[in-house]
């Protein structure tokens, strides 16, 4: 999206080694191998491979356009960096590995497609759509009521904004419901994502309520914004359900997860009018219907976040 929030943008070098941090729906990630803050490394992949045994599904296959199918490859611009979703667990010269690399490999293989995955910043990804660089965008993007007016969606899971804080935090209590229990604090988010419009759109809620506004940082890195938590220069973090609890759950992290904020479907990303929806919605199907989809969620830890069917541009989810 280019709604941009207020507050700090910050750019590191492209060579941080990216953390358990943050899913986003949508947040994105340079990939890197250098140092990383104390006691955060990338997380080893789980070595189960549930996409193994899938088969191409003909009547999948024939909703492609002609020319797809005879060129038998897709252009996938991928933003690659956070676990669950998808990040370099041994390194940027390995393949990656997550949720979103073996969903989206599951339905290449049933739509008897190649994928020429290309790496790239999350905040790039939708407006290279539009100028045809990528055919279909991954990177936990989700479905807003703003994204959909420029994007099409194929749904593949249900995740969404939530926030976390520094272990031992307790100023936000356990759940986070109303932005203005934010006021006065820093909050650190992805560039581009869901969560810096959210904030952004919301700004004037403290000052309504009478209290000292929010700041917001916005980081280009994923282990940034982890970094400057650590280091006290951010109170909060908001990014993606799943990310941060996974991020929670890793002990060197050091952080809490103060539950959901706003449930939004995450899906495949598309030019407007692209001809490919209809043929990923019937591969997502497919794979739900003979259980490849539940393999790969449990595999992640995201069964939660299950589907029981793929949409095609669905509304956004009303704020709880």
């Amino acid at each position: 999206m280019k709604i941009r929030a207020s507050g700090t943008r910050i750019r590191l070098a492209a060579g941080l080694v990216l953390l358990p941090l943050l899913a986003v729906t949508a947040c994105g990630a340079d990939s890197g191998t250098a140092a990383a803050p104390a006691g955060a490394q990338a997380s080893a992949a789980p070595t189960d491979d549930p996409v193994a045994a899938v088969r191409k599904v003909e009547s999948a296959a024939a909703l492609l356009p002609a020319e797809v199918r005879e060129a038998g490859t897709l252009r996938v611009g991928s933003s690659v960096g956070f676990p669950p979703g998808a990040y370099y667990p041994n390194g940027a010269d390995k393949p990656p590995a997550g949720q979103d690399i073996d969903l989206a490999d599951a339905v290449a293989k049933v739509l008897g497609l190649r994928l020429e995955r290309q790496d790239a910043s999350f905040e790039t990804i939708l407006p290279a759509l539009g100028s045809g660089k990528y055919d279909v965008g991954t990177g936990n993007f989700g479905v807003t009521t703003e994204r959909l007016k420029t994007i099409d969606f194929v749904t593949y899971i249900n995740d969404g904004q939530g926030f976390a804080v520094k272990k031992g935090n307790t100023e936000l209590g356990k759940k986070v419901t109303d932005l203005v229990q934010l006021c006065g604090l820093t909050i650190g988010t992805g560039a581009g994502t869901t969560f810096e419009a959210t904030l952004t759109a919301r700004k004037e809620v403290c000052a309504e309520h009478g209290r000292k506004p929010y700041e917001v940082k916005v980081y280009s890195e994923n282990g940034a914004t982890l970094t400057a938590l650590q280091q006290g220069r951010i109170d909060v973090v908001m990014s993606t359900i799943n990310g941060l609890r996974y991020q929670a759950a890793q002990p060197a992290s050091q952080t809490e997860f103060l539950g959901e904020f706003h449930r939004l479907d995450v899906g495949f990303a598309f030019k407007k009018g692209s001809p490919l929806t209809k043929a990923f919605q019937a591969a997502v199907d497919e794979l739900i219907k003979d259980g490849t989809y539940a393999r790969i969620l449990k595999k992640w830890g995201t069964s939660a976040s299950a589907i029981e069917a793929s949409r095609i541009n669905p509304p956004e989810h009303p704020q709880s």
